[in-house]
């Protein structure tokens, strides 16, 4: 059993990307490898992924290992044929190629995520049931304070203007992460009110699960 704070905790957005790498396969396995060709990406390389299977579409992994012709992505399994049906992951793997810190966070705030129910009842049934159907669409508020000089803001600018699905990472105390992918929205107004911060808000509307690594 454990436990830990999140006092000393940094989110990053990324910067700057290289160029989407094509696979034209996706193993089903407990870590599911991608056939590429011409590869340049290295173990612990963070790569946003695009592929035909909804579940591993948009999120952001970090790669195990990797050759010429073939990338492991860590802790991604995929050997469930059900949900990741044999052909159908191609895609595209984005590596990230430079990160901006998001600083002077004051709060963190999770929205969405739930799990959403059918309910059902039969006419002999004095009970109803609830299936489990979908979950709702999650996302991650940061409150920040307002310094328009530091770097982060260009970055966030161009993500929100540009409506495209960027990677971002939450480092919790030790070797904790998690990885996001998401749609970036930053307020250009902040928020006025006497006798406290000037603060902003980034949203992060986040388009697939999260991926988390303990080391």
């Amino acid at each position: 059993m454990g436990y830990k704070l999140p006092n000393g905790a940094t989110i990053q957005h990324g910067a700057t990307y290289a160029a989407e790498l094509p696979f034209t396969a996706m193993s089903n396995a407990t870590e599911a490898v991608a056939t590429v060709v011409g590869s340049t990406l290295a173990a612990g390389d963070i790569v946003l992924v695009t592929a035909g299977w909804s579940r591993l579409n948009n999120r952001v992994v970090r790669v195990k290992t990797a050759t010429a012709t073939s990338t492991t992505l860590e802790g991604i399994d995929t050997s469930d044929i059900q949900v990741y049906p044999a052909g159908g992951g191609v895609g595209t793997l984005k590596k990230v190629l430079t990160w901006v810190q998001i600083p002077q966070v004051t709060d963190v705030a999770f929205s969405g995520g739930e799990q959403n129910y059918l309910d059902v009842v039969f006419l002999e049934d004095d009970q109803g049931k609830q299936i489990p159907t979908d979950k709702s669409a999650a996302s991650m508020a940061l409150t920040i304070a307002d310094d328009p000089a530091q770097a982060f803001n260009a970055v966030l600018l161009a993500a929100d203007a540009g409506k495209k699905i960027q990677a971002a990472r939450m480092n919790l105390p030790g070797t904790d992460t998690v990885l996001y992918g998401a749609y970036t929205s930053f307020s250009k107004q902040p928020a006025v009110s006497r006798n406290n911060l000037l603060t902003r808000t980034v949203n992060l509307a986040l388009q697939a699960e999260p991926t988390r690594y303990l080391s």
